[in-house]
């Protein structure tokens, strides 16, 4: 197998690593094309391709993150600690929607650290490795991602708007999973009579259903209010046409309304850039 071959074959497990490490999609990919970039331009002889792959994405998603936010010393340079007990337990996939508010508050070593190992299973020595770490301080940088992940602060749950603008992201990229989620599993979609007229449905129960019906949909719909709350609309020349209205609820929808009463539709305002709530 040739060089191509070969990375073709790890593209999907690198941009799985890499989407974990950085929570973006189309960051990672980035990530992992630069990754081939440096294989191709490399002319040592790799005796292990995965390996110097993983190594080399996992390097470029550290450059990013450090760009993002600057690393304090302390995270770098730890005392040596006994194991930690709590390394045994695997929270990464178990975690609820608002991970990814707690792992962007996360030292880059930290991010890295726990979603190599918890998430992909890496040993802390190969950890170690990519951070320039001892495998002792690659183990506490895990533990101390863990225990911020499995015990968050009150305020890294997801506001309403985050999780409306996260669900209709997840349907203009056909995320279903992310969709499915997104939603109580009771979840319920209703139109009133104008926007029946106009075409929506009148009615979706489930969340896997609702989940089905917005996968790969939404593309022409803006973030804005609904009244006090925020939610999205579906715009036609500049002119909202129908609302959809959310209802959220512990970090989940649990109701849209599709809207196209024209009184309620003027009192639809855009959401600007900082989504910042309504007061």
């Amino acid at each position: 197998m040739d060089r191509t071959e070969g990375f073709e074959a790890e593209r999907p497990r690198l941009v799985g690593l890499a989407t974990h490490v950085l929570g973006d999609a189309s960051e990672a990919e980035d990530v992992v094309q630069l990754a081939w970039l440096r294989l191709h331009g490399s002319d040592a002889d790799i005796e292990n391709l995965p390996a110097w792959l993983t190594t080399v994405t996992t390097r470029l998603c550290l450059d990013r993150l450090r760009a993002r936010t600057p690393v304090p010393a302390a995270d770098i340079e730890l005392p040596e600690v006994a194991p930690d007990p709590a390394d045994d337990v695997a929270l990464a996939d178990t975690v609820g929607v608002a991970l990814q508010v707690v792992l962007d508050r996360l030292s880059p070593g930290e991010r890295v650290a726990f979603v190599l190992h918890d998430s992909f299973g890496f040993d802390f020595s190969t950890i170690a490795a990519l951070l320039d770490v001892t495998p002792i301080a690659a183990r506490k940088l895990a533990s101390r991602a863990r225990g911020k992940v499995a015990q968050p602060r009150a305020e890294d749950a997801l506001a309403d708007w985050e999780v409306v603008d996260a669900f209709m992201a997840a349907a203009r990229e056909g995320d279903f999973s992310r969709l499915v989620q997104l939603l109580a599993p009771d979840a319920v979609v209703v139109g009133d009579d104008a926007a029946v007229l106009i075409g929506t449905p009148a009615r979706i129960a489930g969340g896997q259903e609702i989940a089905a019906f917005f996968d790969g949909a939404a593309h022409a719909a803006l973030a804005v209010y609904v009244g006090p709350r925020p939610g999205s609309a579906w715009f036609d020349r500049g002119v909202a046409r129908v609302a959809f209205d959310f209802t959220v609820a512990d970090g989940v929808v649990r109701r849209i309304d599709f809207r196209a009463d024209p009184d309620i539709l003027a009192g639809v305002a855009r959401r600007d850039g900082a989504h910042r709530r309504r007061r």
